[in-house]
């Protein structure tokens, strides 16, 4: 685990380096390597203070530069794996984004998948439930944007946020139209249990779910408000609401707490990203995802002989054409 303690990151800058004289293969490990220290996997033992918020090696200008050499090697190896992920048509993969506001969901979303063939890959983003959702079980309004075989797809937020926000902010629960003798105090284990066999039935069905939380500071979410405030360009990010859901700080760690430990499996981990310094946390986040399409062993499709003559009776044709 990725504790405040770890040494893998402080030989960063030393493993980045290597990695323009590496083979794809040789790239994958190291991805699945790197991004190992930040899997919870079975999260029955989860304690959130220790895992770190910052990338614990000193950033200067080359490390800078290493940092962005480094993602761009990871996004092209992404987008060659999604590329055969689309053809061979039997997998997919639901990346799954939860955080703090300011914790750079949406950049991480915007550069980790910059590669990505479109029609291979999915975003859907997940604001407060509508009054058609509201007549739905809680999991409905996301089990509509599962994504295809051969695709990958994105949930920025999802079904995580009724065992979050409500879970702080329980008089949300009272607004959910759950007959009362359903709302008992055993109400978030139900939920709990409820999300671990939904995505049990996915791993079940092809899907793998990975879910990323990305681990900000209390001190980084400040600077971060402080510059969406004072840059008019980025005004639009940031609302008085944001502000004010600071003060549930403390609430909102001990609910993500409760949910990694709870629903961290095996087969569908979260990832506790550190999330103080951008750059850094989107190498971690290409490297999990690399990772689980490397499990999935994937190939393209064999073509058959009569298929192979077929094309070459083709080509031949072509190749007449005057």
């Amino acid at each position: 685990m990725a504790k405040s303690n770890n040494k893998k990151s402080n030989n960063f800058e030393k493993n980045a380096k290597e990695l323009n004289t590496l083979s794809k293969k040789e790239l994958i490990k190291r991805a699945k390597n790197f991004s190992k220290q930040y899997c919870v996997g079975k999260g029955e033992d989860f304690k959130l203070k220790e895992y770190e918020t910052k990338a614990s090696f000193d950033l200067g200008e080359e490390g800078k530069t290493l940092v962005n050499e480094t993602l761009q090697l990871g996004v092209d190896a992404l987008a060659a794996m999604q590329d055969i992920l689309y053809a061979q048509d039997k997998w997919s993969l639901l990346l799954i984004f939860q955080a703090m506001d300011a914790a750079g969901k949406d950049g991480a979303i915007k550069h980790v998948m910059s590669g990505v063939n479109p029609q291979g890959c999915q975003v859907s983003s997940f604001k407060a439930p509508s009054s058609e959702e509201l007549d739905h079980d809680f999991l409905w309004r996301c089990q509509k944007h599962l994504p295809e075989r051969g695709r990958i797809g994105i949930f920025n937020r999802s079904y995580y946020e009724e065992v979050l926000v409500v879970r702080v902010h329980e008089q949300i629960l009272k607004g959910q139209k759950l007959p009362e003798k359903l709302i008992t105090k055993d109400i978030w284990e139900d939920r709990f249990q409820d999300i671990r066999n939904f995505e049990k039935y996915l791993n079940r069905n092809g899907t793998v779910v990975i879910k990323f939380f990305l681990n900000v500071s209390k001190k980084e979410q400040k600077e971060r408000f402080i510059e969406r405030v004072d840059d008019p360009d980025k005004n639009w990010k940031f609302s008085a609401a944001d502000a004010k859901e600071r003060g549930f700080w403390d609430d909102y760690m001990f609910a993500y707490e409760e949910l990694i430990k709870n629903t961290s499996t095996e087969k569908s981990p979260w990832y506790v990203i550190p999330a103080d310094n951008k750059s850094y946390a989107r190498i971690a986040i290409a490297s999990a995802i690399i990772n689980a399409l490397d499990e999935m062993e994937l190939e393209y499709p064999t073509v058959s002989a009569e298929k192979l003559a077929e094309l070459q009776t083709v080509k031949k044709a072509l190749l007449e054409e005057k």
